[in-house]
């Protein structure tokens, strides 16, 4: 409710605090909010390195928009070194599961053959999806 003002003032300092007592409870939402909050630099200093140890803990648990992220993170660098076929890995399990910009970034890969073999038909799916 803090990260989007909603019953309360936006106060993203305070979002941080709540979400930093589930996260370190091991929920994955908060992990992943707490990965997106230091990534934007959203009531904390932005950290890419402390993007990318929340952001893992809770795609590892499933969380598909901390999977995209931790694949996009990967992909670019962003707090890890580049590694194209991690960033694969990560944007393989979101896409499966339907999200949009996993889905999208898939298709770029598998379309200039980034972190896997070049394949145009794969690249299809995955842009059609």
């Amino acid at each position: 409710m803090y990260l989007r003002g909603e019953g309360v003032n936006q106060d993203y300092q305070q979002a941080v605090k709540w979400f930093l007592l589930a996260a370190e409870q091991g929920d994955a939402y908060s992990q992943g909010k707490l990965g997106g909050m230091y990534d934007g630099g959203l009531g904390v200093v932005q950290d890419n390195k402390e993007a990318v140890k929340w952001l893992k803990l809770a795609a590892e648990q499933g969380e598909v928009l901390a999977q995209t992220a931790l694949g996009m993170s990967y992909h670019y660098g962003d707090g890890v070194t580049q590694d194209y076929q991690k960033a694969v890995k990560w944007l393989q399990l979101a896409a499966e599961q339907g999200e949009v910009i996993a889905q999208n970034t898939l298709g770029f890969s598998y379309f200039h053959g980034i972190g896997v073999t070049q394949d145009y038909q794969e690249a299809a799916k995955w842009y059609r999806a």
